[in-house]
């Protein structure tokens, strides 16, 4: 265990097991570094598998004051992770929360990224569902408040991107549950507001989304649906972006589909140590079904 502090002040929970290239995991909204258990053991023979609980998820520090808790101080706390442990480029792999991280490492700390996994990311971002997600976020804070960590992990729990899990792997779901009504409601409910609620849509982010240019894989569940339609956005805008959708899987794939969750990481990493993860050609893009200026594909 490593004590990581951060540039305003604040003590996180970090890990580092193994020795190699170092990849960096960063959690869901939903979990924290203990969700990663199944990556670590499989993983850390070959690389330094990092992980660490977010500021407001304890053993980590969970600052009282919403102005302690922001998407912008969350990279910053990931960042300030690497240099605990000496480590100058990482593969960041981000689920979730830890997605939208990711992708804000990519923006604002590209010096410091060898590769991205950006997985079920982007819930909230449609714009047709903006508002709704904003009055969820709300919600969600008001009902951890007032009903505590356990209550409201069970309605989490049973969500439509949860039972997924529930289906394939009981074991895991009910750890799962366990493990989320054990958090602090206050450090929850506070991320929500600060960190969730408050991140831009990755749609007002395209700009600064073109300019990644780091491997990324985006991997989402297929039914996943917040994050389907943000998915094909990543990957139609992050110049080396590829896509991979999981068949009858929802969000927490790190949980659902450990052991593919683990062969696409190795793959994926291998293939840009490699130097074989490709930007896209610009010849695939087009506007319209129909619109490719070239002869059609035989």
């Amino acid at each position: 265990m490593t004590a990581v502090a951060t540039t305003d002040g604040f003590t996180l929970y970090a890990e580092s097991d193994g020795s190699g290239e170092a990849i960096l995991f960063i959690h869901e909204f939903a979990a924290d570094h203990r969700t990663w258990a199944a990556q670590v053991t499989a993983l850390s023979g070959e690389f330094q598998c990092i992980t660490y609980s977010a500021r407001g998820y304890p053993p980590s520090d969970v600052p009282p004051s919403q102005d302690a808790y922001s998407y912008l101080k969350a990279a910053d706390d990931a960042v300030a992770v690497l240099d605990a442990f000496g480590v100058s480029k990482a593969h960041i792999v981000g689920l979730s929360m830890g997605g939208f991280c990711a992708l804000q490492l990519g923006i604002r700390y590209p010096r410091r990224v060898l590769s991205l996994l950006v997985s079920s990311a982007g819930s909230g971002s449609n714009p047709a569902h903006r508002q709704a997600f904003l009055q969820e976020t709300q919600d969600l804070a008001s009902a951890f408040r007032s009903d505590g960590s356990p209550a409201v992990a069970q309605r989490i729990a049973l969500g439509p991107s949860r039972i997924q899990l529930r289906r394939k792997n009981g074991a895991a779901w009910r750890e799962f549950l366990r493990q989320l009504g054990a958090h602090s409601a206050m450090g929850m409910a506070l991320t929500v507001l600060g960190v969730q609620r408050s991140r831009p849509s990755l749609y007002d982010l395209t700009d600064d989304l073109r300019e990644i240019k780091a491997p990324t894989l985006v991997l989402n569940g297929d039914e996943d649906e917040a994050c389907l339609e943000p998915g094909l956005l990543l990957k139609r805008t992050i110049p080396a972006a590829g896509l991979l959708v999981v068949p009858n899987s929802g969000h927490a794939l790190n949980l659902e589909e450990p052991a593919l969750y683990n062969y696409v990481i190795r793959a994926f990493v291998g293939m840009t140590g490699r130097g074989e993860w490709p930007a896209r050609d610009p010849r695939s893009l087009f506007s319209a079904i129909g619109s490719e200026s070239s002869a059609p594909d035989s």
